[in-house]
């Protein structure tokens, strides 16, 4: 992590969040949602998939309808009254036209300044792999963002937008700029929290919302100015 991160930009009211599975946001990056909608700007959700192969012991008939309705209940926790599902399958998303073309819609129907996904690299911030989902739906979400300006492509998508002024990167090892969320932590915990049946069948530190989120928040906020816990971005500047 670096020593000092830059924090993120605040002049804009709308922002979109779009990642893989239920709980994406969760770890990590709900806590910024929370005090971005506690300062009054609107933040939309939009899912590629259902989590449905995200529980061992569910089958996804049953897994799906389940991690949706938590996600949707982790969302309100932060504010987040908008959260919208695509049917792409979980854990075989592909890159590609036909999912550019559905972000590339969701950002023209809600016109977002700031564009949140989820890191799009090979690896996590401590080195560990990161799985294709996530690699899919963050690539895909930063080209999507030029789709949507672009009227030529995808006419029957809705009216272009060019807005969209930035992108920030949850969980990148690449992360240069950072939110406080010291008077948000407890209630980004509580959205993870809202993810009962999905913590239930993991093992560790991150089946504890607590023990996972508080030390990756201090060690931002050790290098934010004037934070104690905080939440780490890679932004683009569009």
């Amino acid at each position: 992590m670096p020593e000092c991160y830059t924090p993120m930009p605040t002049d804009w009211s709308r922002a979109l969040a779009v990642v893989a599975h239920p709980d994406d946001l969760e770890y990590g990056g709900s806590g910024a949602i929370a005090r971005w909608t506690a300062e009054g700007r609107s933040v939309a959700y939009l899912l590629a998939t259902r989590g449905e192969a995200g529980i061992d012991t569910l089958p996804p008939e049953k897994c799906g309808p389940l991690r949706e309705a938590e996600q949707r209940a982790a969302a309100a926790e932060v504010g987040v009254s908008v959260v919208e599902f695509l049917d792409h399958p979980d854990g075989l998303v592909e890159y590609g036209v036909p999912l550019r073309r559905d972000i590339a819609e969701a950002i023209r129907r809600h016109r977002p300044e700031l564009v949140v996904t989820s890191n799009h690299r090979e690896r996590w911030p401590g080195g560990g792999l990161n799985m294709a989902d996530h690699r899919a739906v963050g690539l895909a979400t930063l080209d999507a963002v030029r789709d949507a300006a672009n009227r030529w492509l995808f006419p029957d998508a809705g009216e272009p937008w060019d807005g969209v002024r930035w992108v920030a990167i949850a969980a990148s090892p690449l992360a240069g700029h950072a939110v406080d969320i010291t008077a948000m932590f407890d209630r980004a915990v509580a959205s993870l929290r809202a993810h009962q049946a999905y913590l239930a069948g993991l093992r560790g530190a991150m089946a504890d919302p607590e023990a996972f989120l508080r030390p990756v928040a201090e060690a931002v906020g050790a290098g934010l100015p004037g934070a104690e816990l905080g939440v780490a971005f890679e932004l683009i500047d569009l």
